[in-house]
């Protein structure tokens, strides 16, 4: 049966009533005209409705979403960038160095809080390509413009590399996780607080020659080496250049390599503070191999907090960074960034973390008798 009529209205009323929906769809783009005209509202009334705006009624809201979902509409994404000026869509350049991708605990937990904001905003995201290969002579910059990107998320990478100097400086919003720019918003995590809350902890405790193992050297390293030997010159206790020692993050392998440096020294320490969680199980592996017990013997203290720490035995004291709310503030600053640039401030947000009380380091004031009774044996004096 062959129907035609030129007035469009007409043809969707009668759609409606008789037309196969799916075959309408293939037949007609639908416009917020046509919704307006089936359901007796204006333009303005449907833009509202599919933009779920709060100032018309909830039914009319529903009444109007139904019907276009019935007349298969569907946003013009090529339009609504034309009249806003944006793509809706923002660039998140992740690569780390040992190419661990989004198995990286840390980093996981910050892009699924930073997916989750962006999206709720109304945008989506995009990992830049950082595959050289691909990009050929493309520099980070041109790929970001070519791509359209209203902003862009720098997560993890060699921010010391005159590329991101050149992105960071190219007029695009632009946030930065864990790593500071002139003029550049930036979220941190407070890394100085951390490993000052976390060597409080251990000295708390009763630890007086605590070694510390850092990661190899960034911005995030010399904060929290900074902060080591701050807070140890305030608690009077003596880093001896032994005691510090230098493992790239997440390096099992020479985590327990510096571990057992450690542990050979004529006057080891009592707790060894690591660079990640990861690298504190290598020096449960280095512990281990030598006979000794964690934390009867020696202590051990990581940082991330990541979850599989609480879940190995004896469980990781370990400083949690909060990952939640580090995404989620780079989300909103870079979005706040992109719709009103004229307001927002360039400003580095510092979020704080919290020391996660495991069973990985020893109370020495006293100890278990077993414990005290091993030290005595060793010849080990605690100096309190």
């Amino acid at each position: 049966m062959n129907i035609v009529h030129n007035d469009r209205t007409k043809t969707f009323k009668y759609c409606a009533a008789y037309v196969d929906a799916d075959a309408f769809r293939r037949k007609i783009m639908v416009s917020m005209k046509d919704i307006s005209a089936v359901c007796g509202v204006s333009v303005a009334t449907v833009s509202k409705a599919l933009n779920d705006q709060s100032d018309i009624g909830k039914e009319t809201k529903r009444r109007i979403r139904q019907v276009a979902e019935e007349m298969g509409y569907f946003p013009n994404t090529a339009a609504k960038m034309l009249k806003t000026n944006r793509s809706y869509n923002v660039g998140v350049l992740f690569n780390h160095e040992d190419y661990s991708g989004l198995t990286h605990d840390y980093y996981a937990s910050v892009l699924d809080s930073l997916k989750r904001t962006v999206e709720e905003r109304g945008y989506d995201i995009t990992f830049i390509n950082t595959c050289k290969e691909k990009r050929g002579t493309t520099s980070y910059l041109e790929h970001c413009r070519s791509r359209g990107f209203d902003g862009i998320a720098i997560v993890c990478t060699d921010f010391y590399s005159p590329e991101i100097l050149q992105l960071v400086m190219g007029g695009i919003p632009t946030v930065t996780l864990d790593h500071l720019f002139h003029n550049v918003c930036a979220v941190m995590s407070n890394n100085v607080k951390g490993i000052e809350d976390l060597l409080t902890y251990v000295y708390k405790k009763g630890h007086r020659r605590v070694a510390y193992i850092h990661g190899a050297d960034s911005a995030v390293t010399q904060s929290r080496l900074a902060s080591f030997y701050r807070t140890a010159d305030r608690f009077n206790l003596t880093a001896p250049d032994e005691y510090i020692r230098m493992s790239p993050y997440r390096d099992t392998k020479g985590a327990c390599r510096e571990t057992e440096f450690l542990l050979n020294l004529e006057n080891p320490p009592t707790c060894i503070l690591y660079p990640d969680d990861f690298s504190a199980f290598g020096g449960y592996n280095a512990i281990k191999e030598r006979g000794l017990r964690v934390p009867d013997d020696i202590s051990v203290a990581g940082y991330d907090g990541i979850r599989i720490a609480r879940h190995i035995e004896p469980t990781l004291t370990t400083l949690c960074q909060d990952t939640e709310e580090l995404g989620r503030q780079v989300g909103e600053k870079l979005i706040n960034l992109i719709e009103q640039p004229k307001t927002t401030l360039v400003e580095t947000i510092v979020v704080d973390g919290h020391v996660f009380e495991g069973n990985s380091v020893a109370d020495i004031h006293g100890g278990t008798k077993d414990t005290a009774a091993r030290r005595k044996e060793d010849g080990v004096v605690d100096y309190i």
